[in-house]
């Protein structure tokens, strides 16, 4: 768009050729004497021409009507120029040899049938490129201006076309049609939510299905249903609630309730008066200590012979002798030999030997250092004499300082001294970071700690069974009694009775003394009460009942039962096959409480 603009840094083609025209006829433009050619009207058309630029930029947001009037702007200024072109050649008779733009080709031939001269001819053909290049310059401009405008206006007539609805056609029944009246389908909204699609589903479904089909099906499914999910047990609730009337008491009911509970009163009154009576003559902790039934050592099917009397029997023990009445004796099977048993070993005794340690006195732990040490020295000092070890550095002090070093001492102290204390910090670090090469991690020790605590059971397990007075309600006792024992490796229970709590432990020897020390001496019983027989407050304690060996475990890990009845609690202590732990504690608590009424 900036070519049909006049150049601002130059001359233009007129001026070129005006200045031409000057040197030719001998004149110099703008010298002494002679007067400068006179400017063209090309040029103030030309720059007339740059009033085009601002319209010719903002031709891309021009109207129809806009565009328009720039075509006759624009056809205007050529027909002007034309008549410019027409008048320089009617005033200059070297431009009359030149056809015009519009010049008809038979005036255009005749003139140029006369014999020009060469500089005329130059000149004309100067004047046809020039003319051809302002052609050329203005029909691109126009071509670029109309192009834009032309597909602005195409864009925003199709814009406007997209913003308007298209016409709504419907036939007679009620469906969208075209122009030719064929039917066009319109997309719906698929549903995206399950309920809706299931909804869409059930309505085409129903939509496919007759009615008679719909209607058979859906009594058919109804009924299947009601009788799968109907469940008789239920009473049905009637669809109109009923009205609640008065309900009265019958006459006599409260009172018979107080009579009820005046008589229980009375009859505990008169339980506890019986069971003092018979605490304090002895019948209740009598008739307690026979409910103990004791174990049976013996078992029941006990075999009517045994094997070693087989042997001298004539028969078996029914059979007699006929003339002494007594049980019938071979006396050939008894002679004055004795027969050993076969040695056997017994079921605590270990397999290996067991060697006692050696302890050593004090003064001989001394001397067996000593002499390591001595080795460990010699050993030393033998490497470094064949040279496989360098030699150490002197152990230099502060103390040694002047006798070791000398006169370097004497020379340079501060340095000196510098380089001892560099060398006990060595010295320090060394026998530090020894230690920590030597100390053991966590897990080694938490390894060495249960090491240490754990003990060979296989040959027999220690038991000991404790009574105490009362363990239900005290919750920092209770847990010392556990934690204790989980710390121990301690197996057992402690079982809860009102009157009587009993706590059974197995391990090993050594676990065993920690445990009767925590239980004996550090737990203070007496600082709590506990309720006596009589309702009375008396000082808890506990009592060391039994201690003894057996041949395995009988529990696992220790737990607190409570016993509402001393029933369940044998029942308990029966399934583990140590009933005799409870009887033995029960009856202890039994003749205690008898002797504290006493």
């Amino acid at each position: 768009m900036s070519s049909i603009i006049t150049r601002k840094d130059g001359d233009s083609d007129e001026q070129k050729l005006a200045k031409k025209r000057a040197a030719a006829s001998g004149a110099v433009p703008g010298a002494d004497g002679v007067e400068a050619p006179k400017k063209s009207r090309f040029d103030v058309k030309e720059k007339n021409g740059d009033e085009l630029l601002p319209t010719i930029t903002a031709a891309s947001s021009l109207s129809s009507t806009q565009i328009k009037l720039m075509m006759a702007h624009a056809q205007r200024e050529i027909e002007e120029r034309k008549r410019a072109l027409s008048n320089l050649r009617d005033k200059d008779p070297l431009l009359a040899s030149v056809p015009s733009i519009g010049m008809p080709v038979a005036l255009a031939t005749q003139a140029l049938s006369k014999k020009p001269t060469p500089e005329d001819a130059d000149k004309a053909r100067k004047i046809a490129e020039l003319q051809a290049q302002i052609r050329a310059k203005l029909t691109g401009n126009l071509a670029n201006l109309i192009q834009p405008t032309a597909a602005a206006a195409a864009a925003a007539a199709a814009a406007q076309q997209q913003e308007r609805p298209k016409p709504l056609i419907l036939d007679d029944e009620g469906r969208t049609v075209d122009k030719s009246g064929r039917a066009i389908n319109i997309p719906t909204v698929t549903p995206t939510l399950k309920a809706n699609i299931r909804a869409k589903k059930r309505e085409v479904f129903q939509r496919q299905a007759g009615p008679s089909e719909r209607s058979g099906e859906a009594t058919g499914s109804t009924q299947d249903d009601a009788i799968k999910y109907f469940d008789d047990r239920i009473a049905l609730k009637p669809t109109v609630r009923n009205k609640r009337t008065l309900r009265f008491h019958e006459p006599g009911k409260f009172q018979q309730l107080a009579e009820r509970m005046r008589m229980k009163s009375q009859l505990e009154r008169l339980q506890n008066e019986i069971s003092q009576i018979a605490r304090k003559t002895g019948i209740s902790s009598a008739t307690k200590l026979a409910l103990i039934a004791p174990k049976q050592d013996m078992p029941d099917d006990v075999p009517a012979m045994e094997w070693w009397d087989s042997v001298i029997l004539t028969q078996d023990m029914q059979t007699l002798d006929e003339g002494s009445g007594k049980i019938s004796i071979r006396q050939t099977a008894i002679s004055n030999l004795i027969e050993h048993p076969t040695q056997m070993k017994p079921p605590n005794e270990p397999l290996k030997p067991v060697y006692l340690p050696v302890f050593l006195t004090k003064k001989e732990r001394k001397k067996l250092r000593r002499q390591n040490r001595r080795e460990a020295w010699k050993e030393e000092q033998e490497k470094i004499r064949l040279g496989l070890v360098a030699p150490p550095e002197p152990k230099l002090r502060i103390s040694n300082l002047m006798r070791v070093l000398g006169s370097d001492a004497v020379q340079d102290p501060t340095k000196m001294e510098q380089h001892v204390r560099e060398q006990m910090a060595k010295r320090q670090k060394a026998h530090e970071d020894a230690n920590n090469a030597r100390k053991l991690t966590s897990e080694q020790k938490s390894e060495k700690k249960q090491r240490k605590l754990k003990e060979d059971t296989s040959c027999g397990v220690h038991v000991s069974v404790y009574r105490i007075r009362d363990l239900q309600d005290n919750q920092s006792k209770k847990f010392k009694v556990e934690t204790n024992a989980k710390q121990l490796q301690m197996t057992g229970t402690v079982a809860l009775f009102r009157d009587c709590c009993v706590v059974v432990v197995e391990g090993g020897p050594k676990q065993q003394k920690k445990y009767r020390r925590l239980m004996l001496t550090r737990i203070k019983w007496d600082e709590d009460l506990a309720k006596g027989n009589d309702g009375q407050d008396v000082p808890n304690s506990c009592v060391l009942v039994w201690e003894g060996t057996s041949q395995r475990r009988h529990f696992g890990e220790i737990k607190f039962k409570i016993f509402p009845m001393e029933k369940m609690a044998r029942e308990f202590f029966q399934k583990h096959q140590v009933e005799h732990y409870w009887d033995l504690a029960y009856s202890g608590a039994v003749l205690e409480a008898s002797t504290d009424q006493q």
